[in-house]
């Protein structure tokens, strides 16, 4: 389970995604899970699929093992109706039919910290953040360091190989810090093995992923100077996969996926008039191209596919966060405004010779937000924010969100309530898709957009028990779905979603801890009155944490570190002809996959003060669960390795 507080930052305490300003968590009007770098390696979290899948209120669906394409529901909304950020930059690719994300994709040797939001934040961010939001955070130098390097090296079950070196420092007013990595893997069989047709061919994995950050920080904020503190960041981040699929209900093993991404940006930021306003520029890039190619085999000789999808978004944001004095009463006044500047493009081709989609387009968009937070008798926290989109050739979309903190020291408890409104637009796909005699794109879509509240309690029983409850309601309308001739998208579903998230976390000693997480949700069509499809009622998590002194003389202080970690997925409602028998037909009524359990272990042993070694299982009861109807999961698994730090 990833708590929801514990980082290794120099801001213990503070998350910047849900506000984009650094703010303590316990003062933040919306719920959000910190994954820290120290819990990635505890944990044994190698992609950014295994770090989501304990995170409350968030259920990930991937299509096999290691690389398979993996899909994101928070909250109970579609997948493409979660944002995600690197760095706070958007990193959704456009060429995705639906623009949502990949998380099967992501290695996370050079990530330092996940920030997962729940909630609608368009208010903030914009498109896409309707069930919430990602955000990747690299890591960045040590500031008194010139030169701190780092490495991980693992082998195991699948002929799996994979690590991570990098090195990071600051030299004078220069800090900059580079981390390469890669995995390779024979994988495991994606169908699942009840297929009577399943010939047992694997589905391999080789990634590899370079990032280099470099950072110029000029001057100093000094009280009473215009002038302070300027800081300009650069970073690129380069990925190539190349990743084995099924075709399922059949075994392909010419089935080959190519997924390769870079990213880039510029960042500037200056503090003025003493540090009370500091504003800045970010020019970002992303690049996108996916390549599938089926040729025929025995197996499946008249399969014949070769799909290419390429797609670039450029943007420009100007950001500016402006600190205002005290006023009685009111104190910790921070006001955030700005605006952005963006272009998408996509350039797709797939399918079969006579049923070809293709898609050639681009769409611009510009949006403006501001933002306030402040502090009411040192115990109400309040924020608000207003943010208007303005896209080419639609309609734009203003969205706001209310929220409230209220501290009960009395008897150790946080009050929460937040509502706001969420969108996202239409994609480049739902807009100018292309079959020729089929199918025409529809570009007066109108965005989907959503109204969400929440309200919540947190209560610190001691210092050694944590107790979290809250309640969320959403209703989603203007959902884009094919007409009745499926020759075309229009708006024309409307959802809505309700349930809990509860948590309990337990710190009775310093060598042990306990997390545990609850969500129930009920997520309905409103327009045909059935479950949404993929989304359990229940999804549950436990993870304990025992970290025993040595039993021989070693590092100082130094602790054996055991995690265990229990993932429960109820049954979830699937589609008509979504679900398959045995023998590989389809089933053409409506149903449920089946409920699954997942237990994994992770141990850590210090070997000497900057070296451990390391031993991660994975499905320890060889569970053969499909978290999408006819896919499995790996089977049990194991891999060693060490990690060090110098």
């Amino acid at each position: 389970m990833a708590q929801e507080v514990q980082t290794t930052t120099a801001l213990p305490d503070m998350v910047v995604t849900a506000t984009r300003v650094p703010t303590p968590r316990d003062r933040i009007p919306a719920p959000v899970t910190v994954i820290d770098r120290q819990m990635i390696q505890e944990n044994g979290y190698v992609t950014l699929a295994d770090a989501l899948a304990t995170v409350p209120g968030f259920r990930l669906v991937q299509s096999g093992g290691l690389g398979q394409i993996a899909s994101g529901f928070a909250r109970g909304a579609n997948a493409r109706q979660v944002l995600v950020l690197m760095n706070g930059v958007p990193v959704n690719d456009p060429s995705d039919p639906n623009g949502a994300f990949n998380f099967g994709n992501e290695l996370l040797g050079d990530i330092e910290r996940i920030e997962v939001v729940r909630g609608p934040v368009s208010s903030l961010y914009g498109s896409a953040a309707i069930g919430g939001v990602v955000n990747l955070i690299t890591r960045s130098a040590p500031a008194d360091r010139v030169a701190a390097p780092y490495f991980e090296a693992a082998g195991g079950s699948n002929s799996t190989v994979r690590g991570f070196a990098g090195i990071g420092g600051t030299i004078g007013m220069v800090d900059y810090q580079i981390t390469g990595q890669g995995l390779s893997t024979r994988g495991s069989n994606a169908m699942a093995p009840r297929f009577y047709q399943n010939g047992g061919e694997l589905d391999g994995l080789r990634s590899a992923i370079v990032t280099a950050r470099l950072g110029l920080t000029v001057g100093e904020t000094n009280p009473g100077e215009i002038f302070g503190r300027t800081r300009v960041e650069g970073l690129i981040r380069g990925r190539q996969n190349t990743v084995g699929l099924d075709d399922v209900p059949n075994d392909d093993p010419n089935y080959t996926g190519n997924d390769d991404s870079w990213f880039g940006y510029v960042r500037t930021a200056t503090d003025l008039f003493g540090g009370a306003w500091t504003t800045g520029v970010t020019i970002s890039g992303t690049h996108n191209r996916r390549r599938y190619t089926n040729f025929p085999d025995p197996g499946n000789p008249y399969s014949s596919a070769d799909d290419l999808y390429r797609a670039n978004r450029r943007a420009a944001s100007w950001d500016n966060t402006l600190r205002l004095p005290d006023a009685g009463v009111l104190t910790d006044v921070v006001m955030l405004f700005g605006g952005q500047w963006d272009k998408e493009t996509a350039d797709s081709a797939s399918g079969s010779e006579f049923f070809r989609t293709t898609v050639d387009a681009s769409q611009r968009s510009g949006a403006g937000y501001a933002s306030i937070q402040g502090r009411l008798f040192d115990r109400l926290d309040l924020t608000g924010g207003v943010r208007y989109d303005g896209p080419q050739g639609f309609d734009g979309f203003t969205s706001w969100r209310l929220g409230a903190v209220l501290a009960l020291p009395e008897i150790s408890s946080r009050l929460r309530a937040a509502a706001g409104t969420s969108f996202k637009a239409p994609s480049l796909f739902q807009r100018f898709g292309v079959i020729t005699g089929f199918f025409q794109g529809n570009p007066n879509l109108r965005p989907e957009d959503a109204f969400a509240w929440e309200a919540g309690i947190e209560t610190d029983i001691g210092s050694w028990m944590t107790v979290s409850a809250v309640y969320f309601d959403s209703r989603i309308n203007n959902l884009i779905n094919y007409d009745q001739t499926f020759t075309t998208l229009i708006n024309v579903d409307s959802a809505r979603i309700r349930g809990g998230e509860f948590a309990l976390t337990l710190r009775p000693t310093d060598w042990f801890s306990m997390t545990g997480a609850w969500t129930v949700q009920e997520a309905q069509d409103r327009t045909t009155d059935q479950p949404l499809p993929r989304r359990p009622r229940n999804v549950a998590s436990l993870t304990m944490r025992f970290a025993a002194p040595l039993p021989w003389d070693g590092p100082a202080n130094a602790r054996i570190v055991v995690v265990p970690e229990v993932l429960y997925t109820g049954a979830s409602p699937e589609g008509a002809f979504a679900r398959y028998n045995d023998d590989g037909t389809s089933i053409p009524v409506a149903g449920k996959n089946d409920a699954g359990t997942v237990v994994n272990l992770t141990a850590t042993v210090p070997i000497l003060e900057q070296l451990a070694g390391f031993v991660e299982f994975r499905n320890l009861g060889n569970s053969r669960f499909e978290p999408a109807n006819g896919f499995v999961i790996p089977g049990r698994t194991a891999v060693a390795g060490l990690r060090g730090t110098f």
